[in-house]
């Protein structure tokens, strides 16, 4: 639920803040499945549940050979998301409730594995494999920025702000990506196909491609010193450059995401 005017985001009718303060990923996760946040038996189950499917079918690590060195992770996820459909039949059945509960746990596992090869096969270094004695946070962060060379230490700082980003990010109502999931799924199309295709929504620049747009305004910035010269270009209607980051269609007031 969201009411933009006045600045509230609610999953499931917790607060977002809530959420974000005092719960995990997972948590919300179970949450946005099962509708309400679970028991310390019920997340030990789930977490339990979702470590059994983070590796990748050794066949599927091999279609990340086919994309070019210089693809873009987005279109990789694209394609390894959509493959998962061809390796898991058993859970391609949106009638079944069962098998889409499987789906969408496989997902929640293996996407996190999916994402970090995608970022070690653009900078050509070997591929991690997930580590389930990790928590989720934890795993990303390890696959994405570990190397066999030596050791990685994952601060405990870093990965509270990997978990809560994760949590920030787990639904938005009816944005571009949700509803482009549910128009596939109209179709019939299998979980994974859908998801595929949120994917390829969330890359547009208008919507999870402005994260990017970001990352490339803060470089192109570089250092503190130059803040003020681009304040400047943002304010100057002939200067084509454009502040990213900032404003929301839908939150006039306040994002309660900014946490």
């Amino acid at each position: 639920y969201i009411d933009g005017s006045k600045g509230i985001l609610l999953h499931r009718g917790y607060d977002i803040q809530e959420l974000a303060s005092k719960s995990e990923f997972l948590e919300v996760c179970y949450l946005l499945l099962h509708g309400d946040l679970p028991s310390s038996e019920d997340k030990q189950k789930f977490i339990n549940v979702i470590s059994n499917h983070t590796m990748l079918h050794e066949q599927l690590i091999h279609l990340y050979r086919g994309f070019r060195r210089d693809a873009h992770p987005m279109a990789i996820m694209v394609g390894v998301v959509g493959a998962l459909s061809a390796f898991y039949h058993d859970s391609t059945d949106f009638s079944d409730i069962n098998q889409r509960m499987t789906a969408c746990h496989r997902l929640i596992a293996k996407i996190p594995t999916i994402g970090a090869m995608a970022y070690k096969y653009s900078l050509g270094q070997p591929f991690v494999y997930p580590r389930n004695d990790l928590s989720y946070a934890e795993n990303f962060l390890y696959m994405t920025f570990s190397v066999p060379t030596k050791d990685f230490t994952i601060s405990p700082k870093i990965v509270k702000a990997m978990d809560r980003f994760f949590i920030l990010h787990a639904d938005h109502e009816q944005n571009a990506s949700t509803s482009t999931v549910r128009l596939a799924g109209s179709s019939g199309a299998n979980p994974f196909a859908c998801i595929a295709a949120g994917i390829a929504s969330l890359w547009g620049p208008a919507h999870g491609g402005a994260n990017e747009a970001v990352i490339k305004m803060l470089d192109e910035i570089g250092e503190i010193d130059n803040i003020p010269k681009f304040i400047n270009k943002a304010k100057d209607k002939n200067d084509p450059f454009r502040l990213m980051g900032f404003g929301h269609r839908v939150y006039k007031n306040y994002d309660p995401r900014a946490t």
